[in-house]
């Protein structure tokens, strides 16, 4: 199983997952972490914090086809935000579950989904009007 976390250094999760620095990706066997990978986030937003719906009404809908193509093969992504339609756009691409957590450090989420501790939501996924 493969899983994607956002992030700005490799070590935190980063708090929005359009706008990380990159993606760290686990590959995961039977319950343990076989191998990590950074992949860079070439597709970033740049709207400001909280003005995510009104940036989309002004400029239209993002695209995120970049980086639904560089989490291809990923089954989960653990971040700790994400708009509505990024988490659809991941969801058509193949993606089983979108699950949000709160920011801190990048493997702890992964190992708690790898126990079984921490699943999916269909909750909001953004505070910012996605």
């Amino acid at each position: 199983m493969k899983i994607a976390v956002p992030t700005n250094d490799g070590l935190s999760i980063a708090e929005h997952f359009g706008r990380s620095a990159g993606f760290l990706l686990f590959e995961t066997e039977n319950g343990q972490i076989t191998s990590r990978q950074m992949k860079e986030n070439t597709a970033q937003h740049t709207h400001a914090q909280s003005s995510c719906g009104n940036q989309a009404e002004s400029a239209g809908a993002h695209d995120h086809t970049t980086i639904v193509t560089a989490l291809a093969g990923c089954d989960v992504v653990i971040c700790a935000g994400m708009g509505r339609r990024a988490a659809d756009a991941l969801k058509q691409a193949g993606v089983r579950e979108v699950i949000v957590t709160r920011p801190g450090p990048v493997e702890e989420p992964v190992q708690a989904y790898l126990r079984g501790e921490l699943t999916g939501t269909s909750e909001s996924f953004c505070q910012c009007s996605h």
